[in-house]
């Protein structure tokens, strides 16, 4: 099945049923008056976030969503039946934007988050509304207002602890892999994925954690180039980004700045994130890069772990340095909240 992360899409919700024009008609009131009731309000189109999905793909089949209008009013004070709503699903993390000004309308970051699309019409009032001391016998009832309708556009920003970003070919599917029970494309020979890859992992004394995979980025992919930035957004709401790089190349630390310069220029809040450099493919690499990159490393203060994709060398070890900084996240974590709580209340 495909993945698809970006989608366009109309929405139009219910319009509202017409009043009604009724008056009594019974043997022995001879001046009854109006009875009509007033028009049903017309269904409103809902988007659901539900982690249940994790692609926009039913979006490619179907793109045009509408909720049932109301029923019209009817004589003996009988209002109109209120039109059935639409209920979208979509995975948790889109973004729902107006198609036209770009504009965010709604962020379904958490699970069950519901956002009105569009708002139903109000039904038409009967024409018992309208009935006065000098005008016992209106003949007058309103029509309902049209339901609301957009075109939106709708982009999934994948929900992911982890981030794994290099460039095409360092080892990101294999260790995605190895750490997780995902089974992404791997081969011997040079490839690209072409499309994110999650997979869980599974630790012992903290709570599993996503990790996402995301397509290898070459130098401009900030400006759209290659892949581009399609799926740079995948890493915006990620905690962790482990940066894969193939020490065996030539010139590592120049693969390694690429993927930094891509990073700061897409985002540079991305640098910001906590991160781990790992040396993959030490099995094969000289070993005086091993060491270029490592010592380069210490400059920077960004940590490294070598890892062999082929033998799994170094696998326990970005384990140990992921439950240990997840945990050491969740620690800050509670205590910022606990520090706002506090505040709160003293004010």
């Amino acid at each position: 099945m495909a993945f698809v992360d970006e989608a366009k899409f109309f929405v139009k919700a219910g319009d509202g049923g017409n009043g009604c024009v009724s008056f009594r008609r019974e043997k022995y009131v001879p001046r009854g008056g109006p009875n009509g009731g007033d028009g049903g309000r017309g269904g409103d189109v809902i988007i659901e976030s539900s982690s249940r999905l994790q692609s926009l793909i039913d979006f490619r089949y179907k793109s045009h969503f509408k909720a049932v209008r109301g029923s019209h009013g009817m004589g003996k004070d009988m209002h109109g039946r209120k039109g059935g709503d639409c209920l979208l699903h979509v995975p948790v993390g889109s973004l729902i934007k107006d198609s036209e000004t770009g504009e965010v309308i709604a962020d379904l970051c958490e699970e069950g988050q519901r956002f009105i699309a569009a708002k139903g019409g109000k039904g038409g009032l009967g024409n018992r509304h309208f009935a006065s001391g000098t005008n016992r016998t209106p003949r007058i009832a309103t029509k309902g207002e049209e339901g609301q309708e957009y075109w939106l556009r709708i982009e999934l920003k994948l929900i992911a602890d982890i981030g794994l970003v290099g460039l095409p070919n360092a080892g990101k599917s294999t260790l995605l892999s190895q750490l997780s029970a995902a089974n992404p494309k791997v081969a011997s020979y040079p490839f690209t994925t072409l499309e994110p890859q999650l997979g869980v992992l599974h630790l012992p004394q903290h709570e599993s954690c996503i990790i996402a995979d995301i397509p290898g980025l070459i130098e401009g992919a900030h400006e759209g180039v290659g892949l581009g930035f399609t799926f740079l957004r995948h890493i915006e709401r990620t905690r962790i980004l482990l940066h894969i790089l193939d020490v065996s190349s030539d010139d590592p630390l120049s693969d390694f700045l690429v993927i930094e310069n891509e990073l700061k220029q897409y985002k540079k809040e991305l640098l910001d994130k906590t991160r781990l450099l790992v040396l993959n493919k030490v099995d094969i690499a000289p070993p005086e890069n091993i060491e270029q990159m490592q010592k380069e490393m210490r400059k920077q203060s960004i940590e490294t772990i070598t890892l062999s994709g082929l033998t799994g060398e170094g696998v326990d070890s970005i384990k140990e340095w992921i439950a240990d900084t997840l945990e050491k996240q969740a620690v800050k974590d509670r205590r910022q909240s606990k520090s706002g709580g506090e505040e709160t209340l003293s004010e």
